[in-house]
Order: C-alpha cells, then structure tokens, then sequence
C-alpha cells in the first residue's frame, strides 16, 4: 500500500546533493590535520600533565565558558579560550602575556577531550615555542584520573 500524507500535510521535495566537486589540491582533512598536528607533539597523559604542572609548566584551558562551568576546572590552570591563545603566547605579540618573556617556556594546553588541544599546542609551536604540547584525553581524562578539579556540575 503507497504511503499517504495526512490531510493538510504539506511535504517537502526531496533534497537533492550539490553537485560534487573535487576538493583543491591544498584540502586536507580534519583528521590529517589533527594527525599531523599530533606528530609533532609529546602528548602528555594526566598524571605526567599534573607532575610538570607542580614543577612550574603553564597549564592552560582553552575551554569555552560553557564547558568550565558544566565540567569543573583545574585549580591553577590559566583560562585563555582559544581564540586568543596565539596571541597570549607569542613572545614578539604586544598581547603576550606578562609571564611569556622567551620561547622555551612550557605549556601544556587542554581541552574537553583533547582534539582542539593538540590543534593548539602544534599552532603554538609554530610560534616557537617548540616545548608546547597538550593532554591526551583532555579534561575528562584529567577529571577521570581524579586529579584535582573544582566546580562542574553532577
């Protein structure tokens, strides 16, 4: 039996797909970014993330407000959300942050999950600082290790 709207039922036209085209010769992927942003960098676990946090490297969140406040924080993590990171950052920048007086400073960065993270510390090693690296799993991962954290919601 041929199915029947019901009455007043007004449907759409099926959607039909753009026509294809071949990416540009420059396109990657998402997934070769992030491979190749990860190549170049010496991932952290948590627990050797919070061992060079208590011997003085710069931990930062790049989390948005959002996140923070749903998932908790690290006590003594710097908040610098991601699009300013560079900037906070890069030594020569008139925005750079107080502390970043050289290149050789470490930075470990982190997110929720530990994908915008790696994106990041490899963008900041494009700035120099070749000691930049982020956390394997993020947050959560921190938060799953029962590392210290503050706030969040059940």
């Amino acid at each position: 039996m041929p199915h029947r709207e019901p009455a007043g039922v007004v449907t759409a036209p099926p959607a039909t797909a753009p026509p294809a085209t071949a990416p540009p010769a420059t396109a990657r992927t998402i997934d070769e970014i992030l491979a190749a942003a990860r190549g170049r960098l010496r991932r952290l676990t948590p627990t050797q993330a919070f061992g060079e946090f208590r011997r003085g490297a710069c931990l930062v969140d790049i989390r948005p407000a959002g996140q923070r406040a749903a998932e908790g924080e690290i006590p003594g993590a710097l908040t610098i959300e991601r699009n300013v990171l560079e900037w906070r950052f890069d030594p020569a920048s008139d925005a750079r942050l107080p502390s970043v007086t050289g290149y050789d400073c470490r930075v470990i960065v982190f997110c929720s999950e530990g994908y915008t993270s790696s994106l990041a510390a490899a963008a900041l090693q494009d700035l120099g600082l070749a000691r930049a690296t982020d956390i394997v799993g993020g947050f959560k991962a921190w938060a799953g290790r029962r590392l210290p954290t503050v706030g969040g919601r059940p």
